[in-house]
């Protein structure tokens, strides 16, 4: 008995999405009570740990950084699908949905991973090291992306308050889709070394799991379906949770846009284990690649999707920030810009970070 439970234990990433899936399918469009929401967070847990171990297995077989651009891209698509969704049924109160998650994620990824794995490294190594030209690329391509679908609308004159017009919303989302395509080519094809690990002088960096030999092709397409079904249980379970966090956010007089934070973070928690496990293991860039890679696919392919789905969509779309979240984006462009070009960084960029991201949380709360 002991022998199978042990065995049981060890396929634990096997069974996690499977029961996370199952718990999907049983409570999607049910009412659900306090202990049927608890028993989804666990599976929301389990299904993230699962995500996060089946991305690097994949990571382990292609290599950086086809491994960390395969889990951004997946989350961010299902993420997309979660948000339309969202949009769809809720009504008047999600017409600012998609820019307060767009932005959460923003948030998360460029001040919440990033110094989260930034202080994890430095406290391991003493000082983090990176590729300055792929991480100052990829910031470029995040600060490009925001300003020109969370800032512009709010300054264009076309369309009465912080939206864009249709025709500035379709160049909005073409121009996304290709700053987007243009900074994955760069990142797989053209200038791929600039978004591997640094090896340090005298050292290896490299994770002893990197000499193990990769996983078989059999192995790996496995792997790449319970990533899927465990990302897919990742957003639906969210979406279960989320009448709940409403009702608590409604209940507290919270700002709705918590909503939206909230959201994020949970759909975001595996890139922030990845990333965090890279950081361990002196593998800063993956993490780096981990978290504007997240970004750059939140804004690149969510703008399109929700500009798309604008065509059956009733209400306005609201994607202009205001001015509190605006000086927010300026402080982490410009502080991320600081942290990036050096190609080396301290437990003070890690903790300037943090801090940005807690005035982002607090100010979620209590704007």
């Amino acid at each position: 008995m002991s022998s199978s439970v042990a065995g049981l234990t060890r396929q634990w990433s096997t069974w996690a999405p499977v029961v996370a899936g199952v718990a999907l399918g049983v409570g999607w469009g049910q009412d659900l009570a306090g202990f049927a929401v608890a028993v989804i967070g666990v599976c929301l847990l389990g299904a993230v740990l699962a995500a996060v171990h089946h991305a690097e297995v994949i990571a382990h077989r292609v290599g950086e950084p086809y491994g960390s651009l395969v889990l951004a891209v997946a989350v961010t698509v299902i993420e997309v699908g979660l948000i339309v969704t969202l949009m769809v049924g809720g009504g008047d109160k999600a017409t600012t949905y998609a820019r307060d998650t767009v932005f959460a994620a923003v948030m998360i990824t460029c001040n919440g991973i990033v110094g989260l794995s930034l202080l994890v490294a430095a406290l391991r190594n003493r000082v983090a090291v990176f590729n300055a030209e792929g991480s100052g690329g990829a910031l470029a391509t995040v600060c490009t992306l925001a300003t020109m679908t969370l800032v512009m609308p709010t300054f264009t004159t076309s369309h009465p308050g912080p939206e864009f017009s249709d025709a500035q919303l379709a160049f909005s989302a073409v121009a996304s889709l290709f700053v987007y395509g243009l900074f994955v080519a760069v990142q797989t094809v053209r200038h791929r070394d600039y978004f591997l690990p640094v090896r340090r002088l005298g050292g290896d960096p490299e994770s002893d799991d990197e000499h193990a030999d990769p996983p078989t092709r059999a192995e790996s397409w496995w792997s790449l379906g319970l990533l899927l079904l465990a990302l897919v249980a990742v957003v639906g379970l969210a979406k279960l949770v989320s009448p709940t966090i409403e009702d608590a956010v409604e209940s507290a007089g919270l700002p709705k846009a918590v909503v939206g934070v909230v959201i994020a973070l949970m759909v975001l928690l595996p890139e922030t284990l990845a990333a965090v496990r890279a950081a361990r293991r002196d593998r800063m860039q993956t993490s780096l690649n981990l978290a504007y890679g997240s970004a750059i696919a939140s804004i690149g392919l969510t703008i399109p999707a929700i500009a798309l789905a604008s065509v059956w969509l009733s209400g306005p779309l609201v994607l202009g920030l205001g001015a509190v979240h605006m000086v927010l984006l300026v402080l982490t462009a410009v502080v991320s810009a600081l942290t990036v070009v050096p190609g080396r960084a301290t437990l003070l960029q890690g903790g300037v970070h943090l801090a940005i991201f807690a005035g982002f949380v607090f100010l979620s709360f209590s704007p």
